[in-house]
This record gives structure tokens, C-alpha cells and sequence, in this order.
């Protein structure tokens, strides 16, 4: 995926000048070894020039991960660590930070070999606190060379999705539709996350749209399309003008990017857009957002933002979808019931018209729009790409402001059930643990809208320290919590 920061992290290790400063080179020469014997040597940088002892110690070691293209940082306690000077890396390093501590290596040296890491992980906290530095230190960040290359690993999809954070543009196209006030939010936290934001009007779009008739480019990219659909091409002659909507969207980007390394779209589908585009977006959608460049369906500008952390940290097209209607009770029963570990309640159908990436869907039909065609001719609302989600683990997640300019957000980790739909669009049957209970004391009591972005696969870990690295107060980061845990607004007499 194009649309996304490759990151390299640099390795500065520490010691505090009364330690052996070979404590802190070995256990970095460890370290390193055990990441690149383990996952990519790539993502990684190890700073030779020095270990940090002083301020100027850590000036250079800045200097020199600077040169060396890093974009994010560890900060590595070998020993105890001088707590000044490593906490000044960390504010003086334009990009995500962690720390992580080496534990002690036998019981046979911890006389001259001891380096009292595990204390020096408490002074570097406090220290950072005291500057107000953020910083990533894992659930326990204390550990042999192997298991600090684990959590060093665990660190580079959220230094992704922070790199991508800083260097995104948002574009999007036109108001949201009349009765979406819920996709409505202030723009304020997305400046304050450093994300750009281009509101275009649908006019905008159009235009442009209307200029790309007869692009040389279209019939080539109706090929793609076609070998993409296979048999699910159910509506050929839509094609060529869902490809001039294509390469209008993908030259908009080019030409607005701006500034910007990365670029995702909250794009505008109805009321007019049937009717004056002659199609509906949905199937571009899906195709660029598996592209790597996420598009949200009716403005929405933060289930966009949600999509495009997803994207970074599972490096996967995601989607969006409405937390859209109840199981039927005889499909629980007959499908569900006994063959899944799983209440009634805690089932729900996931569903948009038809956004979904085709690598995402278990089969996939071109089709029009249901919904639309009810008040419209059915003939300008083809463009969906229609199919059941393929089964697995998924995360449903959204970041989101409030009216108040707040930042919140939740995560919630489940599964698509093999279970067939028999409904339209791209839609599946989901089920998380006490979703019920989750749906009402989070969803409803925190205003979330009804769109939630889906990740392919359980990412929760990693979106949960992403959403406090960037600031998401911890008591603002809901989550389906388990039965013995009780919500805050839960009635404990049901």
C-alpha cells in the first residue's frame, strides 16, 4: 500500500555514567540481533555513534538517527539510564517514541553485570511526565533481548499509524446528506492531531468529473475492473463511467495532495449524486480504499479518519460500515445457536451498500442500489458491490469528536460469523462478546454515530495505544467489557 509510511526505528540505547557503559552496548547489541534473527532488519536502526550519557551525548545521537532516515524512536534502558538526558531524546525526536528496558541476564552476575533497568523505567516515566512528553512503554516493558524485540515489533504498526496521522490530508466532497447530523463533527481535534482537511463541493467533484469524459484512460481501467468482478459483472455498461469516477478521484489526489504524504477521502453519495452522476460511488470506493487510500460513504469525515488508522495498523484495506440491524431470532437459532459460543445479543448485522474491498467479501456482485431505486430510477443507482463478508476475526473501531470537541473513541474485538446474510450490499453477520450490553452503555451512551470502521483481524492492542498516544483521555476509550465488569451508566439492579 502506497498510502502509507514505511517505518524505521531508531535504537538509541542509555546508561547512567555510574553503570559500565558495555551494559547498555551489549544488551542493544542483543537486542538488535534478536529483531533482525525475529521480524524485518528494515524496520530498524542501530544508533553506533554513542550511548547516551550526557545532553551533548544525546545530541549527537539525534543528529544521527536523523541522517539515518529514522522516523521513529527507542529509547533503550540497557542499565538505570540518565533520566535528563533520555527523556530530552525523546522531546527533541520529531516522531513516536518508546521506551523499553533491559531485565537482567543471569544470576551469576549481579554484582558488576546488575544495570537496575527495571528502576530506571520509573525514573524515565516520571521524568517524561514532568515535560510532558509522550511516549509508548509496553504493559511491561521490562525484558530479555528476544522479548524486547517482541515489544519493539508491537511498536511499529502504531508508530505507523502516528506517522500517517501527521502527514494526512482528509478531502472530502459536499455537506453531509439531510438527516446524517450524527456524521456530523467539528474539524478542530483533526488540526489538533496535525491532520489537514480539504472540504471540496459536490459541484467541485462534478466538474472535474465531467472533464475526465473520454480519458484515454478509462477503457484500461475497465479492464481492471472486469478482471476484478469476474462473473459478479452484472452491470457492464456502468463501467466505463464508474472508471472515469476513478481517475477523477485518483488525479484530485494527486493534484490536492498538497504538502502531504497521505491522502483519504470523505466523499459524498447521495441525495443528488445518483441523479446527476448518473451511478452511485459505492464500487470506486471499495477499490480505492483497497488501494490503501480509505473513503468513508456520506461525509464522514471521522469514520474516514477511524478507516485510515485501521489501514495503518493492520497494513489491510479496512471498511465501513452502519452497526446496521438485529439477527433475526430463527436465524440465531438455526445458524448460531449451540454452533457458536454466543447470545442473541450479542449478534448484530454489519451492512453499507456495497463500499466493501472484493478481497474482503466472500463473493461479489455488481448491482445497483436497493435502497435508492425505491424513491429513483433504477438505472441511476448501479455501482454497489454486493456480497456477504468473508468470515474471521475483525475489529469494529471509531475514533470520533464530540459537538463539545472532545476526542473519543472505542474498540471492540470479534468475529464475522459463516453465516449467510441472505440480505444485500456488503454486509455480514457479526458477533462480539457482550455487544448487547456494549451497543447500549458505549454506542447509545456515548453518541457515537452508526457508522464503525472493520479492521481484518484483532487489532485492538494496537489501536488502543495508538488512541492514547494521540491523546484519547484512557476513561474516553470505550470497549465491550466483560460481564463481571460493570459500565459506569449500567443499572447493577437488572
Amino acid at each position: 500500500m502506497n498510502n502509507l509510511p514505511k517505518v524505521k526505528i531508531g535504537i538509541v540505547a542509555v546508561s547512567r555514567d555510574c553503570f559500565p557503559e558495555s551494559l547498555s552496548v551489549n544488551r542493544r547489541k542483543a537486542l538488535v540481533a534478536a529483531y533482525q534473527e525475529a521480524y524485518d532488519a528494515a524496520d530498524i536502526y542501530e544508533c553506533p555513534v554513542c550511548i547516551v550519557e550526557s545532553e551533548l551525548h544525546m545530541v549527537q545521537a539525534l543528529e544521527d538517527i536523523r541522517k539515518a532516515g529514522c522516523n521513529a524512536l527507542c529509547v533503550y534502558l540497557g542499565n538505570f539510564g540518565p533520566e535528563i538526558s533520555e527523556t530530552l531524546l525523546a522531546k527533541h525526536f520529531d516522531g513516536p517514541v518508546m521506551f523499553v528496558a533491559a531485565a537482567e541476564e543471569t544470576q551469576d552476575n549481579l554484582v558488576g553485570g546488575r544495570g537496575d533497568a527495571y528502576c530506571g523505567m520509573l525514573n524515565a516515566s516520571y521524568n517524561l511526565r514532568l515535560r510532558n512528553v509522550k511516549a509508548y512503554i509496553p504493559e511491561y516493558p521490562v525484558g530479555n533481548a528476544a522479548e524486547c524485540a517482541d515489544m519493539l515489533h508491537a511498536f511499529v504498526p502504531i508508530a505507523r499509524a502516528v506517522i500517517g496521522l501527521s502527514d494526512l490530508k482528509i478531502i472530502s466532497f459536499g455537506p453531509r446528506p439531510l438527516n446524517f447530523l450524527a456524521c456530523n463533527a467539528p474539524i478542530k481535534q483533526l488540526y489538533n492531531l496535525g491532520v489537514e482537511i480539504e472540504e471540496n463541493s459536490e459541484l467541485d467533484l462534478f466538474e472535474a468529473f465531467n472533464r475526465h469524459a473520454g480519458d484515454a484512460r478509462i477503457p484500461e481501467k475497465v479492464k481492471e475492473m472486469e478482471a476484478e468482478l469476474g462473473d459478479g459483472n452484472q452491470k457492464p455498461e456502468i463501467l466505463p463511467k464508474l472508471a472515469q469516477y476513478e481517475l477523477t478521484l485518483l488525479d484530485w489526489i494527486e493534484e490536492h495532495r498538497g504538502y502531504r504524504k497521505y491522502v483519504a477521502i470523505a466523499g459524498k453519495c447521495w441525495p443528488a449524486f445518483q441523479t446527476q452522476f448518473g451511478f452511485v460511488p459505492c464500487y470506486v470506493n471499495s477499490r480505492l480504499t483497497g488501494m490503501g487510500i480509505p473513503v468513508s460513504c456520506e461525509v464522514d469525515i471521522y469514520g474516514c479518519l477511524s478507516e485510515f488508522i485501521g489501514t495503518a495498523v493492520s497494513e489491510d484495506a479496512v471498511t465501513l460500515l452502519d452497526i446496521n440491524n438485529s439477527v433475526p431470532k430463527d436465524m440465531y437459532e438455526e445458524s448460531i445457536k449451540g454452533k457458536f459460543p454466543y447470545t442473541h445479543q450479542d449478534t448484530f448485522m454489519g451492512f453499507h451498500c456495497g463500499n466493501t474491498c472484493s478481497r474482503k467479501l466472500a463473493a461479489c456482485s455488481m448491482k445497483y442500489q436497493m435502497i435508492m431505486a425505491r424513491t429513483l430510477p433504477e438505472e441511476v443507482t448501479q455501482g454497489t458491490l454486493e456480497g456477504d463478508i468473508i468470515p474471521g476475526d475483525i475489529t469494529f473501531f471509531r475514533l470520533q469528536s464530540t459537538a463539545d470537541n472532545k476526542l473519543r473513541g472505542y474498540i471492540a474485538q470479534g468475529e464475522v460469523l459463516p453465516v449467510a446474510t441472505r440480505s444485500f450490499g456488503s454486509i455480514g453477520v457479526f458477533a462480539i462478546p457482550e455487544m448487547g450490553r456494549f451497543y447500549r452503555h458505549v454506542l447509545i451512551e456515548g453518541n457515537y454515530p452508526h457508522h464503525g470502521a472493520v479492521a481484518f483481524g484483532h487489532f485492538g492492542e494496537a489501536l488502543y495505544e495508538v488512541y492514547k498516544y494521540i491523546g484519547v483521555e484512557v476513561d474516553e476509550i470505550g470497549f465491550n467489557q466483560p460481564r463481571q465488569m460493570r459500565y459506569r451508566t449500567e443499572n447493577p439492579f437488572v
